[in-house]
């Protein structure tokens, strides 16, 4: 086989792949124009029924006027953006102080952190459901919030790896100059790292984002829901609203296409500067 015929192959076995991981996303797009009786059609309609009528928005425009679709986006958007603020807060910390202030047990408590990385959530759900209780916050958006700012073991992971390989000129630098140990992680350390914080923040967005378990447990009040707790209102015990539910989930892909659009540009930015530096 010639170099030309294997770059063919290799692009045709791409094309395949892509293919093949997108398609789910196409006919919930394409479905999602679609009117109830035609989505599961025999044999399917590739072309949606709705599309290029009057009524090609009307799955749209039902799931935001009568089922409030927006401010459930809106709240999921507020709600997860500050749990992957206080993952990136956390994270960054603990990760600066296990790659750069060594101290007694630091090994040791990296290693516990690690630990938790491989504790399922059912195990720990109930006596976090019990200490909220406690607290009196059923129903509001703290059991959603606070934990992001209290642990994160995957963050601090990253986190500290990348401050490991941070030249220690820096950190000698900084010394040498008199900062303090707050200034040198907030003026040298943070300002390198915006490629990292920028991935941990995709990262914890999404994970949260696509949470069910504990919105459901938490959220009792319908105008606190999330978006993946609203778009269980499209399905009961004995059928499935499909068009809404459809349209439903494009509306709740968006948001994180446009985290992962805005966030991409410090990831690239950053690695570029570290292969200039390198």
């Amino acid at each position: 086989m010639t170099k030309k015929q294997e770059t063919i192959l290799r692009y045709v076995v791409i094309s395949l792949v892509t293919i093949i991981y997108i398609f789910p996303f196409i006919w919930m797009i394409s479905n999602s124009f679609m009117s109830e009786k035609n989505i599961f059609s025999v044999p399917p309609k590739f072309i949606p029924d709705l599309l290029f009528t009057n009524q090609a928005f009307d799955n749209y425009r039902e799931v935001f006027t009568q089922y409030n679709f927006g401010r459930y986006t809106f709240n999921s958007v507020w709600v997860y953006t500050l749990a992957a603020l206080g993952q990136i807060f956390v994270c960054s910390l603990a990760g600066f102080a296990l790659a750069k202030m060594k101290f007694r047990g630091s090994g040791l408590v990296f290693s516990l952190l690690l630990l938790t990385l491989m504790i399922p959530v059912q195990v720990t759900i109930i006596p976090e459901y019990y200490i909220f209780m406690k607290l009196n916050w059923m129903d509001t958006y703290l059991p959603l919030i606070v934990p992001s700012f209290l642990a994160g073991g995957f963050g601090t992971f990253m986190l500290k790896e990348f401050f490991s390989q941070v030249p220690s000129a820096l950190f000698d630098a900084g010394i040498i100059d008199g900062v303090n140990s707050y200034q040198m992680f907030s003026r040298i350390y943070m300002r390198q790292a915006s490629g990292p914080i920028a991935t941990l923040f995709i990262i914890a967005f999404m994970n949260n984002w696509n949470d069910l378990l504990r919105p459901m447990l938490y959220l009792s009040t319908r105008e606190l829901y999330t978006v993946t707790v609203a778009l269980s209102q499209f399905q009961n015990q004995y059928d499935v609203q499909w068009n809404l539910l459809l349209a439903g989930s494009v509306l709740s892909v968006l948001p994180l296409l446009l985290v992962f659009v805005f966030c991409q540009r410090y990831i690239i930015e950053n690695t570029m500067n570290s292969g200039i530096k390198g």
